[in-house]
């Protein structure tokens, strides 16, 4: 992963990239940059280190970043604002991508000095000199522009330009360099796919919540297993395709407690039963019923109704009881227990409780209805201009005022198969069906392209009930 020159032109590691296949990979995962890598085509380190500083927000709020797409596609067919712009910016097609850009601008196209042109820069990123010394440069550039004859219009753009992009931009060293990090999180995804999302699991950081990484790793042939007393460590862990998710994971359960755990079973084996656990660790009853909710002794073959019972039969404190060393082990007496009902979506409430997240089964799968959306994200690039019906997991969302100061929305969502769709919420939309939480949604909209690139228009959204919390009957 440190020979740039091998990774940057691997075909394995370059096709990921073209389809956006970058969960978990540094600077190019959250949804805004997966639907740039794939308006662009983009399959190589310098197209990448491009995207990395036009997805700033300064390009973007020009409408110079969807202006710079274009002109990609279409080298032939657009029309340079002035010689100056061609001459200085070819290699991004006369747009300012970079911070020297907008040094280059100031200094070869208004005839600012270096220096000058670098306060202008500084000031817009936040680095004030003081407001007469920026004022007095934006008037010489001004000033110099009219001197050289240049119609306000095309002074007024160029500045429009420099204005919104200077405070936000990279420079292209700082862009070249998240770029190689970004083709080395890609390698790693590339060939080691599972143990590359344990990875970011196990960072907490990235752009989305642990679930989504959990989701990737089950995408990419991964069998997520609830957290076992016996075989998850503090964080999660992999071994060949079984991910068991870590201990610090649970909600609630304290980190001394998780330690123990780890550290006791590597000293004397594994747990042999819950009571052989309760004298070994020796937990108060309100941490015990924790791991018991999250079936972490279900290496015993019960039931945790059963083992719900078990534990506040061993266990009747909930003080951490000095532990005693056994010569022998000794069983408790034996109580004969009723026929207890075991219930999934029961199991699934307490792992959403526990987690965030359901493992046994899935959101969809909790649902009332069993629709699941006429189409799912693979077909939408077949659908385009069509109106249909999707069904969701709620993600993220992006939110985006527009000129009018209204406010709309970026969504992305999951379908039942893992895939991820995006979605626009326009103003007048977002008003009549606002999002009401996480959780799966029914949406109705139309599917639209730019660049290749197709997402949904939403008309209407719907949260959808899920099957009663059977806890509460």
């Amino acid at each position: 992963m440190h020979q740039v020159e091998k990774f940057k032109n691997d075909t394995k590691v370059k096709a990921q990239l073209k389809k956006a296949e970058t969960n978990g990979c540094f600077y190019i995962e959250s949804p805004a940059t997966r639907g740039l890598l794939k308006k662009l085509n983009c399959d190589n380190y310098l197209t990448l280190v491009a995207a990395s500083s036009i997805i700033r927000p300064g390009v973007a709020k020009s409408g110079m970043m969807r202006e710079y797409i274009h002109r990609f596609h279409n080298p032939d067919k657009f029309e340079y604002i002035h010689p100056v712009m061609k001459e200085q910016l070819e290699e991004t097609y006369g747009v300012m991508v970079y911070q020297e850009d907008v040094l280059k601008v100031c200094h070869h196209f208004a005839g600012l000095d270096l220096a000058d042109a670098d306060v202008l820069r500084r000031a817009m990123s936040g680095k004030h000199r003081g407001k007469h010394e920026f004022q007095r440069i934006v008037d010489k550039f001004f000033s110099n522009c009219k001197e050289r004859g240049y119609p306000d219009e095309i002074t007024k753009e160029v500045w429009r330009q420099i204005e919104s992009f200077a405070g936000y931009s990279f420079s292209k060293a700082h862009s070249a360099s998240y770029a190689v990090e970004s083709f080395q999180s890609l390698y790693l995804k590339a060939y080691y796919p599972l143990e590359f999302q344990v990875a970011v699991i196990n960072n907490f950081g990235g752009f989305y919540h642990s679930w989504v990484y959990f989701n990737e790793a089950k995408r990419q042939g991964g069998n997520i297993h609830l957290p076992c007393v016996n075989k998850s460590d503090i964080n999660t862990n992999i071994t060949g395709s079984d991910i068991y998710i870590g201990l610090t994971h649970v909600a609630k359960l304290e980190s001394k407690l998780s330690n123990a755990i780890v550290d006791e079973r590597n000293e004397n084996g594994n747990f042999l039963s819950l009571e052989n656990f309760i004298h070994r660790i020796a937990p108060g009853i309100e941490q015990l019923l924790l791991l018991v909710k999250i079936n972490a002794f279900r290496f015993t073959g019960k039931l945790k109704s059963q083992l719900l019972w078990e534990a506040h039969l061993l266990q009747k404190t909930n003080k951490q009881v000095p532990k005693v060393n056994r010569l022998f082990e000794s069983r408790s007496k034996q109580f004969t227990l009723p026929h207890l009902i075991h219930n999934s979506l029961e199991d699934a409430y307490d792992e959403i409780e526990l987690l965030g997240f359901p493992v046994s089964t899935s959101n969809f799968d909790m649902l009332r209805t069993s629709f699941r959306g006429e189409i799912l994200a693979s077909d939408m690039d077949n659908m385009v201009g069509k109106k249909v019906r999707m069904v969701g997991l709620l993600v993220t969302i992006k939110y985006v005022k527009t000129v009018r100061k209204e406010l709309m929305h970026f969504g992305t969502f999951l379908d039942v198969t893992g895939e991820l769709f995006d979605t626009t919420h326009f103003p007048d939309s977002l008003r009549r069906y606002p999002f009401r939480g996480h959780g799966v949604y029914l949406i109705l909209g139309k599917v639209v392209t730019e660049f290749g690139y197709a997402s949904i228009e939403v008309e209407k959204l719907a949260k959808l009930p899920l099957q009663g919390d059977p806890r509460e009957e």
